[in-house]
């Protein structure tokens, strides 16, 4: 038998759906807003990541749960540019995979070590790590990062809610980025952002530092 298309006419947008539909876009307002406050710490990120990718440092990037697949995007935007004449930067996504953390007594044999035991063997002093989660409960990332900055690396952090802190008193990373919801659709949205500015930043400040060092990424 045929369909025959309905003639209804589509239910009108009704106020509770409107006001559902401003306060969305008013949360992701918010923390948009507050990403561009930050314009500061994210210039100063970037030109010290171009400075360490001038003298042939590696970017390594890691990400706790959801954020893994933020790590991997990173990775490639970094090494795989899609704007033609863009130079490609050595980078890096460590595995999300805990066994790669080691047996007991081997980078600690745990979850919680899985990205600082990787960092110790992947690592150059010279490099920069990344780590990104979606809020300040995460331990895995913020180990990774403290393990970066003992071995001398370039640290950078992207977070959500309050998350500046790592636990003892002082910042998780030299250089901290902040998506400022509890709403973890928000900030992955606004992380996404984020590292985009981190990575066209990073070549302004790269092209500004003339021919770079011999052996760095082309």
């Amino acid at each position: 038998m045929p369909v025959t298309p309905s003639t209804q006419a589509p239910s009108a947008v009704t106020p509770v759906t409107e006001a559902e539909v401003i306060a969305a876009f008013a949360r992701r307002e918010h923390a948009g807003r507050a990403l561009a406050g930050d314009v500061e710490r994210i210039a100063r990120a970037a030109r010290a990541m171009a400075a360490r990718f001038h003298l042939g440092g590696k970017l390594i990037v890691f990400g706790d749960g959801g954020a893994g697949s933020d790590a991997a995007h990173v990775a490639v935007e970094f090494m795989h540019p899609v704007i033609v004449g863009k130079r490609a930067l050595a980078a890096v996504a460590l595995s999300n995979d805990a066994t790669t953390a080691g047996r007991d007594g081997e980078g600690g044999g745990d979850a919680a070590e899985v990205f600082a035991h990787q960092v110790r063997h992947w690592a150059d002093a010279s490099d920069m790590a990344l780590g990104i989660s979606r809020d300040d409960r995460c331990v895995s990332v913020p180990r990774g990062l403290r393990t970066a900055g003992e071995l001398g690396l370039l640290t950078i952090a992207l977070t959500g809610g309050a998350g500046r802190e790592d636990g003892h008193g002082g910042e998780v990373a030299d250089h901290v980025l902040v998506a400022a919801s509890d709403d973890p659709a928000v900030v992955k949205e606004v992380h996404v952002t984020a590292y985009h500015l981190l990575w066209e930043l990073v070549h302004v400040f790269f092209d500004r530092l003339g021919p770079p060092a011999q052996g760095a990424s082309r």
